[in-house]
């Protein structure tokens, strides 16, 4: 969602050198982005293997090399965007005079030049990352995700396509999450793919990472072909390249259902314990979201794994949405 930032630096310093520090499982995000000069991925996961080996000499060789190179680029200006204590660790680690931090929390705040609040009661995606640009004076007008592709990403969409005869379209669904109280519930998904195949004629695609694929292949198995499961199947931009041709996406709140907004593919966003926005500006995003009297409780349910913001969204509510988008397109 902090990617319409990099079109909005890119025109207010056309000739600057940006960079984007970023972990290694969200480096693919950014790595085809014309708009950015470079990518510098922090490799922590290589490094807690370093640790749990107790390999720790080499651990801190890697972290000094690491700092100095952050600080051999002499940035001018660093844009804590997660605003983490860790994120602003790094920030005043290159050494940069201007540090920025976003809503900084856990102590960053102390790392930082300047800080701009997140604002309150603003129901839009991404209301955080446009509130930065106004106050930085950055253009906002146009404020839509950069998810940036190659050819040989869409090659791989193609190629799925032809080998499963999604010629006609495909619903793609991405039904994995991080929490148990985000997620809809298992069975729907089912029944919601052969309304879907029975009632439009396409099959559905169901997108995850690598730790949802065998949660993947039960939901697809025995279903006739109906479902074809690509969980752990695909890199992240292969993955995005698959939803970028998609007739229309049903997911829960996660990255890839996010993915439907930014290449402004029909979608379907179930929200429950977490309500990250209403507004899309994109008449072809519906949220279905059900306000409770606990709602949103992000990581602390008190409903007793009832979860009933989530298990009260019908299939019919569901596929009466999808009937108004697919007739739109």
């Amino acid at each position: 969602m902090a990617t319409p930032l990099i079109r909005s630096l890119r025109s207010r310093y056309p000739d600057a050198h940006i960079a984007w520090l970023v972990q290694s499982e969200a480096s693919e995000l950014l790595t085809a982005n014309p708009s950015l000069d470079e990518v510098i991925v922090w490799p922590r996961d290589d490094w807690k293997k370093l640790w749990q080996g107790l390999r720790w000499l080499r651990l801190m060789g890697e972290i000094y090399n690491f700092v100095k190179m952050l600080r051999a680029r002499r940035f001018n200006t660093v844009i804590d965007l997660q605003g983490l204590l860790k994120s602003g660790i790094w920030a005043r680690l290159t050494g940069a005079p201007v540090r920025i931090g976003l809503g900084s929390r856990e102590g960053s705040a102390f790392l930082m030049s300047r800080i701009i609040d997140k604002p309150d009661n603003d129901d839009r995606i991404g209301p955080e990352y446009r509130h930065l640009a106004h106050e930085l004076g950055f253009d906002y007008s146009e404020f839509d995700m950069d998810v940036a592709l190659t050819e040989a990403d869409m090659r791989y969409a193609t190629q799925l396509i032809e080998t499963h005869a999604l010629s006609t379209g495909y619903m793609v669904i991405c039904p994995f999450t991080t929490r148990p109280q985000k997620h809809w519930v298992e069975s729907y998904w089912t029944v919601l793919a052969h309304r879907i195949q029975e009632e439009y004629g396409i099959k559905t695609v169901i997108l995850g990472g690598s730790d949802n694929m065998v949660s993947g292949e039960k939901m697809a198995a025995d279903r006739h072909g109906v479902m074809i499961n690509q969980a752990g199947r695909t890199r992240l931009r292969q993955a995005a390249a698959i939803i970028r041709k998609a007739s229309i996406l049903i997911g829960v709140d996660t990255g890839l259902t996010h993915m439907g907004t930014a290449f402004n593919v029909p979608t379907i966003a179930l929200f429950g314990s977490t309500r990250p926005y209403l507004e899309t500006e994109h008449g072809n995003t519906r949220i279905i979201y059900k306000y409770l009297d606990c709602s949103p409780c992000g990581r602390n349910p008190t409903c007793g794994g009832a979860f009933t913001c989530m298990t009260s969204v019908t299939v019919d509510e569901v596929v009466t949405n999808a009937a108004g988008l697919l007739k739109e397109t």
